[in-house]
């Protein structure tokens, strides 16, 4: 009789123990804990990957905290999560065996790793102010940006004369909050809109953003290319329309018109105290319909809403621009507390209180929602278009070498 051999009882692979340092935000850090793999079952929700959209809450997020932010770690670095997400999120059903993970990755952990790079690098961002003088466009950067940021701040005498021609004036702070630091650069437009005769007054400002196109386009030509290609393309442009009550001016039409396809812009209603809400809501409505019917497109454009949810949010948004703002950077004391507002005689207006002025939107929206996209679409679609008009025009730029760069920088 021959010996029976038992069959062979293979060991269960042992399931790694996620690391108690992997994946846990620091104490200052926004984002939630992943919840970790469960050994030898179907993991959570949170630990299968999914792509990563731009906008919702988590674009909320990422523009509060400023993770992927700039073009440099952040816009791309957005964009390959989301790519990288797709692609493991399809492996897993294109493998035809309903894969489960046997243990924890460490796939949650990207987010924190660009996190910690934009934490480091910082970003850029820009934003140019038009208008004509007197319209508060100093002051209302002060008040976003809660700092003496403007042209003005850094050294304007007030006995300055008004030039003859529109002339530009850019002006760079870094600005760092919650330790994430902001290269903020504030480009003014001093003389617009200030002549008799105000023809082609645009020229100088469309001549200013396209060439802050060529800058980086010719740094991305180069053989031996920067690490971080320095961003001074602008980014938004603030338009401040004059509060008459009444309609545009045929000024405003123009730029707008001639510029809405070279930059982002936003019109504002500057100076909103001077009208009464029911004014307010009459001239807004009126400025919206004669920007429909001029077809002019201001952001955020509608072509460029990426899913429904997407476009619900910025139905609202369309719907209540423009935003008519006060701008304000001195303090008041109302109900015991310390507010940014304008005194008159008949009271304080708060310049952050919603039923005064709609400062708060415009802030919320400009800065804290969709400051990362305004610098994606300047991106991908305005600097694409200029780029791809130049390489069309000179059938592709020459590579330019080192040494032209080091010349061209003396």
């Amino acid at each position: 009789m021959s010996d029976v051999v038992p069959p062979e009882v293979r060991p269960k692979p042992a399931v790694p123990a996620k690391p108690p340092n992997v994946g846990v935000p620091s104490p200052s850090s926004p984002f939630p804990p992943q919840a970790p793999g469960i050994g030898g079952g179907a993991p959570p929700p949170s630990a299968i990957p999914v792509p990563i959209g731009s906008h919702g809450s988590q674009h909320i997020s990422t523009h509060s905290v400023g993770h992927g932010v700039g073009h440099g770690a952040g816009h791309v670095a957005g964009h390959t999560a989301a790519h990288n997400g797709a692609h493991a999120h399809g492996g897993s059903h294109s493998s035809g065996s309903g894969s489960t993970l046997l243990g924890y990755i460490g796939i949650d952990t990207i987010i924190e790793q660009m996190r910690k790079k934009t934490m480091k690098t910082g970003f850029d961002f820009n934003i140019m102010v038009v208008g004509h003088s007197g319209l508060g466009k100093s002051t209302l950067v002060n008040t976003l940006f809660k700092s003496q940021v403007s042209r003005k701040s850094a050294g304007w005498a007030r006995d300055d004369k008004i030039p003859k021609t529109v002339d530009i004036k850019a002006v760079s702070h870094v600005l760092e909050e919650g330790g994430v630091k902001m290269k903020l650069t504030v480009v003014d437009t001093p003389g617009f809109g200030d002549q008799i005769n105000n023809d082609n007054c645009w020229e100088p400002i469309s001549k200013y953003i396209n060439e802050q196109y060529e800058k980086f386009l010719k740094e991305e030509v180069n053989i031996t290319r920067k690490k971080r290609i320095p961003d001074t393309r602008v980014h938004c442009c603030l338009y401040f329309i004059s509060p008459t009550g009444h309609s545009l001016r045929q000024l405003d039409v123009e730029f707008m018109k001639r510029l809405s396809h070279s930059v982002n812009i936003i019109p504002v209603i500057a100076k909103a105290d001077t009208m009464t809400i029911e004014e307010r809501q009459d001239f807004k409505q009126r400025v919206r319909k004669e920007l429909e019917m001029g077809g002019i497109e201001f952001y955020p454009q509608k072509e460029f809403d990426e899913d429904m949810e997407d476009k619900s949010d910025n139905d609202k948004i369309r719907e209540a621009m423009p935003f008519a703002v006060v701008g304000s950077d001195k303090e008041y004391q109302v109900n015991g507390k310390r507010v940014l507002g304008r005194k008159t005689a008949w009271g304080i207006v708060e310049v952050e209180n919603p039923n005064h002025c709609e400062f708060a939107q415009l802030r919320d929206f400009l800065i804290r929602s969709h400051l990362q996209d305004l610098k994606e679409v300047t991106h991908n679609i305005h600097y694409e278009t200029y780029r791809a008009k130049r390489l069309n025009e000179n059938g592709g730029l020459h590579p330019i070498s080192s040494n032209d760069t080091q010349e061209s920088n003396l």
